[in-house]
């Protein structure tokens, strides 16, 4: 484990001694990326410390300036002195506190820091670094990258600028907040950006239909791999790397107790925090799943055997036994080279090639060339993976006991080691599903014939699967925090970015839910003894069209009329809440609180005397008692999540009704309350003169 160190700057000192202190110390103390780190390189190899479960790339941490970031660039020009040093210190510094796999932003927020000092010009001086600074580096943020790129940059610069306050790295005290903006959520699910993003996430129907004719019919290693994978994706909303890190053993079957039937599952370990767990497969899956698994572990057996060789005798290249005897060999041939490095017959040139890159020394002429069994070996021992023998440092998985571990080269076009082993990555899995297109001439799919209907090629990634089935985990009724468990995630607000329902999908559930009183609840739940027409075409009379807002969903017609209680949705009878929505109940929540306060302060005004007041007693009243009622209805117990909410309220009255009621008003001798009363489940209307003040509630 590195050492970290807590650096404690000193009060009587000033912010550039206190400065150098720091530089020093992350220098010369921390043994973060290693005690051999070569401080003064402009770039750091840190794969070891940031390499991404289930992925096989090198991660280097290049302290270039913005001008030449791009990582296509040869000629790239290191940050400046005297902040480079720091921006050394503080990377290796933050990383011993707060590690992180994915380092491009806070590599970027020091990039574009840089070129705020060097535009105000404080470069000399980093002490005299002030909010004008942070503020231009977030400008400049905000204008070149992407708006979730930028929010992410200025998180990092609000760290940075709170490091250094805090730490009296700086002269003048700093409070400073990251005023770039996330991404919108999801809230509109109409139109053309809306339609763009989800088939962006979502596969197509052709890869859908495609995935189990790829399942039965691959024969190739890697196609049967990637295709088994695909399946158990298929069986929860997985991530990849998750999949690519079972165990060999990671299947579970439980005996149900009073069912007489077995609960199926895999032992999962979730990439992004939640604790391990046993996912289990629904019934549907299960023996798809289990003969996914299978496939896997029949391919790769001889992986983990040849990994369990190397964990026991770390020293000895692995020969099958009927090669044994070579190993008291001093000298082999090229024909012997080649039956102990690769599982199929090669020719003399790809030994000789190999034994070239591999800087084996090879001796003699023509038939008569030789190698040493020693130098063979030591070229062998040295293609083990880099921190062999755990496959995963993250859970300690060993690639003995790793489900998808192969010998090296199987799943590619190269010849396979017979004595060698690989992880398989995602990188397997990108070119193969097309996400590379450049690089692949046909992918999985078009080996086995399979394309969409246009005749375009089918693509996919991974993560496409994740997103659908959380979208159909949503469609379905699923509450958020199952979604959450089903996926693994920590938190239920991280549903959002998976939750790809459409208006149209909106409109056909709650269409089907009409005149269902197991699934609505409200007027809709009633369909009429007597009606005229069909119950699904009640259903599109009676919902137009949807779409989602901030408490629920609004199923209101807008090619009719405009909406005429614009943002006092609680109060429209073409409101439809949804039980199980996280967010939407938590917004709903706050509204009644801000609704009670909103009360208080219309009653003090009423006391007051306050012209107006009085009908936003009314009002308010109205509101809340609506808002308890609905509350009540998401902690009722009876009630299942996913049931559709519409609280009872009669039909409001026409423009021309609400006018004859305010002249009625007008001319009548009380000048009290205005409001018209109904019945108990009608709508207060509430009318204002011209003359009356606003109520200050």
């Amino acid at each position: 484990m590195p050492e970290v160190i807590v650096f404690t700057s000193r009060p009587e000192l000033s912010a550039e001694e206190n400065l150098r202190g720091f530089i020093d110390a992350c220098r010369n103390q921390l043994t973060v990326f290693g005690v051999d780190l070569d401080f003064e390189a402009d770039s750091w190899d840190v794969t070891a410390w940031a390499a991404q479960k289930g992925y096989k790339v090198v991660h280097r941490a290049i302290f270039s300036n913005l001008a030449t970031s791009d990582k296509r660039r040869r000629d790239r020009t290191a940050l400046r002195e005297p902040f480079k040093s720091f921006s050394k210190a503080y990377f290796r510094y933050q990383f011993g506190l707060r590690p992180t796999v994915n380092i491009k932003p806070r590599i970027s927020a020091l990039r574009f820091l840089e070129a705020a000092v060097l535009e105000m010009g404080c470069l000399e001086r980093i002490s005299r670094i002030d909010a004008g600074v942070f503020n231009r580096a977030a400008q400049l943020a905000g204008e070149r990258l992407s708006t979730s790129s930028a929010y992410g940059t200025g998180v990092e610069l609000a760290i940075l600028a709170r490091f250094m306050a805090e730490h009296r790295l700086i002269s003048a005290p700093l409070q400073w907040a990251n005023f770039l903006k996330p991404a919108e959520q999801q809230l509109i699910r109409v139109g053309k950006q809306f339609d763009e993003r989800r088939r962006a996430r979502l596969p197509s129907q052709a890869a859908l239909e495609a995935l189990p004719l790829g399942f039965r019919n691959a024969t190739e290693p890697l196609d049967v791999i990637i295709f088994s994978a695909l399946a158990i994706l298929c069986s929860a909303p997985n991530r990849i790397n998750e999949v690519l890190l079972l165990r060999f053993d990671c299947e579970v079957s439980q005996r149900q107790a009073g069912k007489g039937t077995s609960a199926y599952g895999l032992r999962w370990t979730p990439a992004k925090g939640a604790s391990p767990m046993i996912k289990w497969v629904v019934p549907s899956m299960a023996e798809v799943v289990s003969e996914a698994v299978a496939k896997i572990r029949r391919l790769t057996e001889s992986g983990r055997q040849i990994a369990k060789w190397y964990e026991q005798r770390p020293r000895d290249l692995f020969l099958p036994p009927e090669l044994e005897h070579l190993r008291v060999r001093r000298r082999l041939t090229l024909g012997e080279v080649g039956a102990v490095v690769f599982a199929d017959a090669v020719t003399r040139e790809a030994v000789q090639y190999w034994c070239k890159k591999n800087a084996v020394a090879l001796e003699g002429v023509r038939d008569q060339t030789t190698a040493s069994f020693e130098s063979v070996q030591c070229a062998v021992l040295q293609l083990l993976p880099t921190e062999f023998p755990l496959a995963s440092r993250a859970t300690g998985l060993r690639f003995s006991e790793a489900l998808f571990v192969v010998p090296r080269n199987l799943l590619t076009s190269r010849s396979p080691y017979r004595c060698m082993v690989e992880p398989v990555t995602y990188g397997h899995f990108n070119r193969r599903l097309g996400a590379s297109k450049s690089r692949e001439k046909a992918n999985v799919f078009e080996r086995l014939g399979l394309r969409q209907e246009d005749g375009e090629p089918i693509y996919l990634t991974t993560h496409q699967i994740r997103h659908y089935l959380d979208t159909l985990a949503h469609l379905g009724g699923l509450s958020q925090l199952d979604v959450a468990k089903w996926a693994g995630r920590r938190q239920t607000r991280q549903n959002d970015s998976y939750d790809h329902v459409s208006g149209r999908d909106l409109v056909a559930k709650l269409r089907a839910t009409v005149g269902d009183s197991d699934l609505m609840v409200g007027p809709l739940a009633e369909f009429p003894r007597f009606s005229p027409v069909a119950r699904d075409e009640f259903a599109a009379l009676k919902v137009p069209t949807a779409h989602v807002t901030e408490i629920g969903v609004c199923i209101h017609d807008y090619t009719m009329s405009p909406c005429q209680l614009h943002r006092d949705c609680i109060n429209c009878m073409e409101l439809v809440c949804v039980k199980g929505d996280a967010e939407r109940t938590d917004a709903t929540r706050r509204l009644r609180d801000e609704t009670r306060k909103l009360l208080e302060a219309a009653k003090r005004a009423q006391h007051g005397e306050r012209a107006g007041a009085s009908r936003w007693v009314v009002h308010q009243e109205l509101t809340l008692k609506r808002l308890d009622e609905l509350c009540g209805i998401f902690d009722d117990p009876g009630v299942p999540d996913g049931s559709f909410i519409q609280l009872s309220i009669t039909q409001q009255a026409s423009r021309i009704e609400q006018a004859a009621r305010r002249r009625h008003a007008q001319e009548s001798s009380e000048t009290g309350n205005r409001s018209v009363g109904r019945t108990d489940s009608t709508v207060l209307l509430l009318t204002r003169s011209p003359n009356d003040s606003t109520p200050d509630a």
